[in-house]
């Protein structure tokens, strides 16, 4: 089986954009103490990213507010997310298809009817996310922040569910970067990176799904994600 992963990887302009990328993040968590850091650091990163995940679709919520338990209906459920999320990860590991359904079902709780949690409805969709998790289970010699960001864009561009496929999406991300190393404790802020410059993020996504070099387009724009995601960790004030 070919190896679509090393493939996206290779194209012109990724391969240092993503050491560099890579090289932040470990520079962070290096200097600013991964090895000290806590429960409540982990607790922090999955908030803010709460936050960013609900300010990407549509709400207004501040961080302070959603940390008091504010927030409206967006918030609170992307709060119910992150807190269960890295919970998900022995899942994730074991059958993807099953975690992103149980992501979708947290997500969407009380905005979709009940029969549609955690049930992917497009047929086309439902294919490329099995298709995804076998790739996922089998080699691959791509660094694992390029497969973090596949994993992102071809949920979304999916579209397997009836609502809230780029919220799974960044929940699945998160997972990978956790679950191959990047960020064992899940104390950077990837959706951080992208609710920074949500227009960039939305018109990235937009040409992975359209255009004949929107994977080129979305890892370049990717790699500038991460980096974004790692100068604002809980971390970054010890």
């Amino acid at each position: 089986m070919s190896d679509p992963f090393i493939a996206a990887a290779s194209l012109e302009g990724v391969p240092s954009a993503f050491r560099a990328a890579r090289d932040g993040i470990d520079a962070v968590l290096r200097d600013r103490g991964l090895r000290r850091s806590t429960p409540d650091d982990t607790a922090r990163s999955l908030l803010i990213g709460a936050w960013a995940n609900a300010t990407l679709e549509g709400s207004e919520v501040s961080l302070d507010e959603l940390g008091s338990g504010g927030g409206d209906a967006t918030a609170r459920a992307a709060v119910r997310l992150s807190t269960e999320l890295l919970g998900l990860l022995p899942k994730w590991q074991r059958s993807p298809v099953q975690a992103l359904a149980r992501i979708h079902a947290l997500a969407a709780a009380g905005s979709v009817p009940d029969t549609d949690l955690g049930r992917p409805i497009n047929p086309e969709g439902t294919e490329r996310l099995t298709q995804l998790a076998k790739l996922l289970g089998g080699p691959t010699e791509a660094p694992a922040l390029v497969v973090a960001a596949l994993v992102h864009a071809e949920i979304a561009a999916a579209g397997a569910f009836v609502s809230h496929n780029a919220v799974v999406a960044r929940a699945a991300e998160r997972l990978v970067l956790v679950a191959r190393g990047v960020d064992p404790a899940s104390v950077t802020v990837p959706e951080a990176g992208h609710v920074a410059a949500a227009p960039d993020y939305f018109e990235a996504l937009g040409a992975y799904a359209t255009q004949e070099n929107g994977v080129h387009r979305w890892l370049l724009y990717a790699a500038e994600a991460f980096t974004r995601g790692a100068e604002a960790p809980p971390l970054a004030s010890s």
